[in-house]
């Protein structure tokens, strides 16, 4: 099995061909991102990741923002859903990747959200996978654990760095949850959480080294669970980014680390741990 590596999007102020070249020089082989809504736009995108060779990974935020729409219901995500999957088609994404639901619905609401979100992205002729994330639908492991039993076709996209946040400690305490969702994660956000924040300053910072392992763990056993499944790739996104995630010194608001670099030394940390890792599971 391979570990294939995108580069995120999300904190990205260049133009995309400039992301493109960085992704290709970092040995990185895709994008993650969320399709422009300019047609002309989408034409660009598309002859950059021909021009670079790169996969591309669709993004869908639904509920009007990173941060959903209290007042939106399960329609009013599907509406959102359905434009971005068209706007996605065009790129050919790999898969879709969406940050969607709202952590206040009931159970049922979310699972008829999640129903109607896979038989969309069938109609469009896409994947989607649906990320585990604070304020949306799988905002907690438990939660997420029966959304799986209960619909057990699910992809997920594990983003667990979110749930350190909404539990207050790190997932190692959940390893049979971890190993209950373990058949159903698709694609990795690689992105290291603590006890209070979804980004730690540094992941290679001896003073979160608990937190790395603990995120490592819970990847070792998703990788092993796709092995398993017969997977020939296995697809990962480091995903540190800004909009307060990135730690900056009070008063000046200098950031303490450059995102780049962050997403750089967890991608190419991550390609060794995988190679390692996967060579002792197949042995």
């Amino acid at each position: 099995m391979e570990l294939q590596r995108y580069k995120t999007m999300w904190g990205f102020t260049g133009d995309f061909e400039t992301a493109c070249a960085e992704a290709l020089a970092a040995g990185f082989d895709g994008i993650e991102g969320p399709a422009p809504e300019s047609s002309s736009q989408r034409a660009y995108w598309k002859a950059c990741l021909e021009k670079y060779g790169l996969h591309y990974i669709a993004e869908a935020v639904t509920g009007g923002d990173y941060v959903p729409r209290r007042d939106l219901g399960v329609e009013g995500h599907l509406d959102d859903l359905n434009a971005i999957l068209a706007r996605s088609a065009e790129l050919s994404p790999r898969f879709v990747t969406c940050i969607g639901g709202l952590d206040a619905w009931s159970e049922a609401e979310s699972l008829r959200f999640f129903k109607e979100g896979m038989k969309l992205a069938e109609r469009y002729g896409l994947q989607i996978s649906f990320e585990t994330h604070r304020s949306r639908s799988l905002f907690n492991p438990w939660v997420t654990r029966r959304i799986v039993e209960a619909l057990p076709a699910i992809s997920l996209t594990a983003d667990i760095s979110h749930w350190c946040v909404v539990c207050e400690r790190q997932m190692d305490s959940e390893r049979e949850t971890i190993e209950a969702i373990a058949p159903n994660v698709k694609h990795i956000h690689a992105r290291v959480g603590y006890d209070q924040g979804p980004q730690v300053p540094h992941p290679a910072a001896p003073e979160y080294a608990y937190a790395l392992e603990a995120h490592q763990a819970a990847w070792e056993r998703f990788w092993e669970a796709q092995y398993h499944r017969g997977f020939a790739i296995s697809t990962m996104t480091p995903e540190f980014g800004p909009d307060g995630y990135l730690h900056t010194l009070p008063f000046t608001q200098a950031p303490v680390a450059d995102l780049w670099e962050l997403n750089q030394w967890m991608g190419d940390t991550e390609r060794l741990h995988f190679q390692r890792h996967m060579a002792k599971a197949a042995a």
